[in-house]
């Protein structure tokens, strides 16, 4: 479905513009996560997030002992906790600083609207950095559709990372939900990714590549698959061809990168009928990164016989986030409108 709809360009500031996560003071433990949406103009990011490679040693996330569900930030032992270990697992990390260090950080749906679905939010930023208003003000946006949303905080180019360390930690963060789905309430069939611009990059390599898992893995979170069950692309990087957006591509790939390696990470040339359901928009005069990319994401959808959602916008500057830079629900972009009712339909959405 494509729907071509002439939408007044909205305030707000592009991708490069946000600073990253680090720096921003975490609410206090009786306003995280629990404000209704329509309550508050702005909220800060919170920090009770968790490594997606724990080390093995008692108080480690999943080892044996550990808290469940993550989300009580200060209790001994919790991720995050003083005194709780980072993820010194990560393969192929550099350092052990939290630059090196890959997360997720929570948002549970209120009981009363869950439905049980989970989605994994790739912030844009030109895999240089993280905007966080593609981070937690879309886990907050997911959490008023009923749907528990996890903030990924991704290795980068800007700091020394190249491919596959982006995609392993996309893969390993669809894993993780889904080897811990039972304790935390989630179905783990439906597991989604959302992601914005390089995010949405991230996201569309995460709907491409995929694997069943490894049934031998000594790590329990390895023997799940990391398929997606759905996912949503807003603005994305989706081509290392000509119509890529430059600075996306040389923090991926390098300077030089190999032309096989530049057909792999092309995305739209990578969907099979296996690739799972999809929602793109975009705008026409998006300047940083061209609307081509979802146009030829969704025509590989449509000969493969993926169902989709395409919605391309006459209006709209990159990086729009929801609507505005700052958390606002009075202007929301009418995206988040067509697709809270086409997650419904899949049955992620209340």
């Amino acid at each position: 479905m494509i729907f071509l709809t002439s939408v007044a360009s909205l305030s707000g500031q592009g991708l490069t513009d946000h600073p990253a996560y680090p720096g921003v003071a975490p609410p206090s433990p009786e306003t995280s996560h629990t404000l209704p949406a329509s309550a508050i103009k702005s909220i800060p990011p919170p920090h009770d997030e968790f490594p997606l490679w724990p080390t093995s040693g008692p108080g480690a996330p999943g080892a044996p002992g550990a808290p469940g569900a993550p989300g009580a930030p200060g209790a001994p032992g919790a991720p995050g906790a003083p005194g709780a270990p980072g993820a010194l697992g990560a393969p192929g990390a550099l350092g052990t600083e939290p630059k090196d260090i890959p997360t997720l950080t929570p948002f549970f749906a209120p009981s009363e609207k869950a439905t049980g679905a989970a989605m994994i939010v790739c912030p844009g930023g030109g895999y240089a950095k993280l905007a966080p208003h593609e981070g937690f003000q879309y886990a907050l946006w997911l959490n008023e559709q009923g749907i528990t949303a996890f903030v990924l905080k991704y290795r980068l180019g800007s700091n020394g990372y190249h491919h596959p360390t982006m995609m392993l930690d996309g893969q390993r963060a669809i894993r993780y939900v889904r080897a811990h789905a039972s304790e935390w309430n989630l179905d783990p069939h439906r597991i989604g990714i959302i992601g914005s611009s390089a995010g949405g990059h991230l996201a569309s390599t995460c709907l491409t590549h995929f694997d069943p898992g490894k049934p031998d893995a000594s790590d329990p979170v390895e023997r799940v698959g990391c398929r997606p069950d759905l996912g949503v692309l807003c603005y994305p990087v989706i081509t290392m061809g000509p119509n890529t957006h430059e600075g996306s591509k040389k923090n991926l790939l390098g300077d030089t990168p190999d032309p096989a390696l530049v057909e792999y990470l092309s995305n739209e040339k990578q969907v099979t009928k296996e690739t799972p359901p999809t929602f793109l928009f975009h705008s026409a005069e998006d300047s940083t990164v061209k609307v081509e990319n979802s146009l030829d994401f969704a025509a590989a959808l449509r000969r493969n016989g993926v169902p989709f959602a395409l919605h391309i916008y006459t209006k709209g500057h990159h990086g729009i986030g929801l609507g505005t830079s700052s958390w606002d629900p009075d202007h929301r972009h009418p995206w988040t409108t067509e697709c809270a009712l086409w997650l419904k339909e899949m049955g992620f959405g209340r």
